[in-house]
């Protein structure tokens, strides 16, 4: 990311002010950053630990620098989101899906995919729909692994256990 002020530098020092409610963050050089009243003494030539462990990774990984991709509509690096944890729009979900799966899936229990909203209505009382929905996927993955497994006793359970949900 270049320096909002010059925009030569690379912008090093990452401000965040909230002005009348507002978030507003500053990217500037430290060059730049120095000039600021208040800031230019706090700023020194260090860089942040994300920075150093991402540049690690890269060296050691065989991956060029420049062969990381960055979104082409919002200029946003994957270092810049696992320092924010903020995507900055809705391509950098193609841009960076690699990456960003395992982390999906840590989050929402091994799903990748948005299953919807089920309708509260015909469900047994006491079980909330979404609860029922990945009880549901639950079992027709153990179907699918019992029928690939040549287990045809335990599939011929989980079957029924299916359509005895269906049911209800």
């Amino acid at each position: 990311m270049k320096c909002e002020n010059c925009n030569n530098s690379q912008a090093t020092v990452h401000l965040t002010e909230i002005k009348a409610g507002k978030k507003i963050e500053k990217h500037l050089c430290e060059a730049c950053a120095s000039q600021i009243e208040g800031i230019g003494a706090a700023v020194k030539g260090h860089q942040p630990i994300n920075e150093l462990l991402t540049n690690f990774v890269m060296a050691h990984s065989g991956l060029a620098k420049e062969q990381v991709a960055n979104c082409e509509d919002c200029g946003m690096s994957w270092a810049e989101f696992r320092q924010s944890g903020l995507l900055g729009c809705a391509n950098d979900y193609k841009v960076f899906e690699r990456e960003l799966a395992p982390l999906i899936q840590r989050a929402h229990e091994g799903a990748t995919h948005h299953i919807g909203k089920v309708p509260s209505r015909g469900q047994p009382v006491g079980v909330p729909a979404r609860r029922r929905t990945v009880d549901m996927d639950r079992l027709r993955k153990d179907l699918a692994r019992a029928v690939e497994a040549e287990d045809y006793e335990r599939a011929a359970k989980i079957r029924d256990q299916i359509r005895l949900a269906d049911q209800e």
